[in-house]
Parts: C-alpha cells; structure tokens; sequence
C-alpha cells in the first residue's frame, strides 16, 4: 500500500503544548477508527509552524478525506517512492 508524507502548514504549531498535541493526535485518531483500517498514521515531525505527517493509504483521496473530517490541513501531499539510511550506501 502507498506510503504518503503529508505536509500541514499550521502557524506556531511547535508552540503547542504535551497536552494540546494529544488533543490534536486524539482528534486524528478519532477520526481513523471512524474510516477504518485502510487508512494509518505512522508518525508525525513538528516544526515551527508545519507539521510533517506519515500515513499509509490505498490513495491520495482518502488522505483528503482525512485531513477535512478532521478539520486538519494537507497543503501538500507526496507519495514516497524508495526510503533510504545509511544502511543503503553499504
């Protein structure tokens, strides 16, 4: 199943707190149950005021789907065609 980097521009989201960030991750996580398994969220890197997300998916609509019923932005969405480590350039 594709794997997709999502990229929420949300102003002075790495201000937020432990607490309002699990509100956040709770609300996400609400709404997957709700869609089913097709869809999961891997992890997410926070920024100054992005957040980088990592989902699997059948596709980049159900992505879509995601970020408007939770109320969530998706300004950009990638699919991840290799993943690399060191371990690659042994």
């Amino acid at each position: 199943m594709p794997k997709y980097v999502i990229e929420r521009e949300i102003p002075n989201v790495g201000n937020l707190t432990p607490e309002q960030l699990k509100d956040v991750a709770n609300k996400s996580c609400d709404v997957l149950r709700k869609m089913g398994p097709e869809i999961q969220w891997k992890h997410s890197y926070v920024t100054d005021n992005k957040i980088y997300c990592v989902y699997i998916a059948p596709n980049e609509e159900m992505i879509r789907e995601h970020a408007d019923k939770g109320g969530f932005p998706a300004n950009k969405i990638s699919v991840v065609s290799e993943i690399i480590d060191p371990v690659t350039a042994e």
